[in-house]
C-alpha cells in the first residue's frame, strides 16, 4: 500500500504536523509506503481578506505532482488540503483534527468575553502587547471553514481526532457513516520516562501553543490563564508555550516572578521538564482545542488535568479520578483547592492521569488508520467495479 500524505509546509510547528509525522512513521515501521508532498507556489498575493482563498489556492499547485500523486493507492490531508484531488480517480481521506467552524464557534469579540477575564484583554491592548482586540476581519476563516466542508462533503472518509470534532462535522452537514473516530496519539518517548512520586508542594502547568495573534490567544485561553496566575501567587508556576509574540513573553515572566518560562521548547525536550512534576496541576484554559495533545501528553507524566470541556477532554477526565472538568474560573479554583490540600486525592489522581495516558499510545493510533486503509480501499474498488458493470 502506498498513502500520499499532502501537507501545508514542511516546518514542524503545530500539533497537526506533530501527528502527521507522528502516522507516517508509524505507517513506515508496518511496511507502508508514504509519500509525502507539500505545495510550494503560492497563485496569488492578496490582501488579508483574502487570505483564506489564497491558502486554498496554494494547494493547486499540486497539480505540478499530478502523475507521482495518482500512482498512490490513496491521499491523506489535513481538512480541505487533498482539495486539488477531489475529482481525480483516487481515494481521498481528509484528517480533522480540528475545525475552523469549532474555531468560530467559540471564539467570540473581546465584549463577550466572560466579565471575570475580559479586562485582561483591554490591558493587553493597552500595553501594547497586542494590536487589536478582534481580527479585523473573520472572513479568511469562514472561507477555509466553508472548502473545509466541501472536502469533507466529497471525500471517501473523514477522520475526526475527538467526538466534540465529530459532532461538529456532523453539525456542517458531514454524513455520519463516513466520520471514523480515530483518537491522536503521543510519541513513545513521553512512556519512556517512568512515573515520578508526587512533588511537595505542587505547581500550576500550562503547557499549549499560544500562537501570536489575538484570536489565538483567545481561543487558547490567555486571559484565563493569567487570572489563575493571578489566583496564586504562592504557588510556583511553570510555563511551557510556542509564540512568536515577545512582548507577550515578556509581560508573563515580568507579571509572574514564582515561575519557570520556557518558550519554544523542542518537543521531545519537553518531558525532561514534565517528569520531575508529578502530583502537579496542569490547567487547559482553552476555548477551543479539537483535540489537545498537551492534554494527553501531561497526563503520561502524572500530571492533574483542571480542564475547561475542549477537545477529548470531556472524553477522558473522570472528575475526581483522573482531573477535573470545569466551566469557569470559579470552578477552576475550586478544583485546585481540592487537588492542594488533599495529599492522598492527588496521589490517587496523578496514578490515575498516567493510566488514563496509556490509551494514547501510537500503536494503538496507527492500527485504526490501517484498518481504514483497507476498509476505504475496499469501498472504492467495489464501487468501481459496480460502475463498470452497469
Amino acid at each position: 500500500m502506498k498513502v500520499a500524505f499532502i501537507h501545508h509546509d514542511k516546518k514542524i510547528s503545530t500539533g497537526a504536523h506533530y501527528i502527521n509525522d507522528l502516522i507516517k512513521i508509524k505507517l513506515k515501521e508496518r511496511g507502508i509506503k508514504v509519500r509525502n508532498f507539500y505545495p510550494n507556489a503560492p497563485l496569488i498575493d492578496s490582501p488579508h481578506h483574502l487570505r483564506g482563498l489564497k491558502n486554498i489556492l496554494f494547494f493547486y499547485s499540486l497539480l505540478e505532482h499530478k502523475d507521482e500523486i495518482l500512482k498512490c493507492d490513496l491521499i491523506q490531508g489535513t481538512t480541505y488540503t487533498p482539495l486539488t484531488f477531489i475529482p481525480f480517480d483516487i481515494p481521498v481521506i481528509s484528517h480533522f483534527g480540528s475545525t475552523t467552524y469549532g474555531f468560530l464557534k467559540h471564539v467570540t469579540r473581546a465584549h463577550d468575553l466572560e466579565k471575570e477575564t475580559r479586562e485582561i484583554f483591554y490591558k493587553l491592548r493597552k500595553l501594547n502587547i497586542i494590536p487589536e482586540l478582534n481580527l479585523q476581519t473573520r472572513k479568511p476563516l469562514r472561507d477555509i471553514m466553508e472548502i473545509e466542508n466541501y472536502v469533507a462533503s466529497k471525500a471517501d472518509a473523514v477522520i475526526a481526532t475527538s467526538l466534540k470534532v465529530k459532532d461538529e462535522l456532523i453539525e456542517c452537514q458531514i454524513n455520519e457513516n463516513k466520520i471514523e473516530l480515530i483518537h491522536n496519539a503521543v510519541e513513545d518517548y513521553w512512556y519512556d520516562y517512568s512515573p515520578k512520586p508526587i512533588i511537595e508542594p505542587p505547581k500550576i502547568v500550562f503547557l499549549n501553543r499560544l500562537g501570536s495573534d489575538v484570536f489565538t490567544f483567545k481561543l487558547k485561553g490567555l486571559d484565563r490563564l493569567i487570572h489563575l496566575y493571578d489566583h496564586y501567587p504562592q504557588l510556583e508556576k511553570i510555563t511551557i508555550v510556542m509564540t512568536t509574540n515577545n512582548k507577550l513573553v515578556s509581560y508573563l515572566i515580568d507579571k509572574f516572578p514564582n515561575q519557570q518560562f520556557f518558550k519554544n521548547v523542542v518537543k521531545n525536550k519537553i518531558p525532561e521538564i514534565l517528569n520531575t512534576l508529578a502530583g502537579s496541576i496542569m490547567f487547559l484554559p482553552s476555548r477551543y482545542e479539537g483535540f489537545s495533545l498537551s492534554l494527553i501528553e501531561s497526563m503520561t507524566q502524572g500530571l492533574i488535568p483542571v480542564a475547561y470541556p475542549v477537545g477529548v477532554a470531556p472524553e477522558v477526565i473522570i472528575n475526581g479520578e483522573n482531573g477535573f472538568i470545569v466551566n469557569n474560573q470559579e470552578e477552576a479554583c475550586a478544583a485546585i483547592e481540592r487537588i492542594v490540600n488533599n495529599n492522598d486525592l492527588r496521589l490517587k489522581m496523578s496514578q490515575n492521569a498516567y493510566k488514563t495516558s496509556l490509551a494514547f499510545k501510537a500503536d494503538l493510533m496507527v492500527d485504526k488508520f490501517i484498518a481504514l486503509y483497507k476498509k476505504v480501499l475496499q469501498n472504492y474498488t467495489h464501487k468501481k467495479e459496480n460502475v463498470n458493470f452497469e
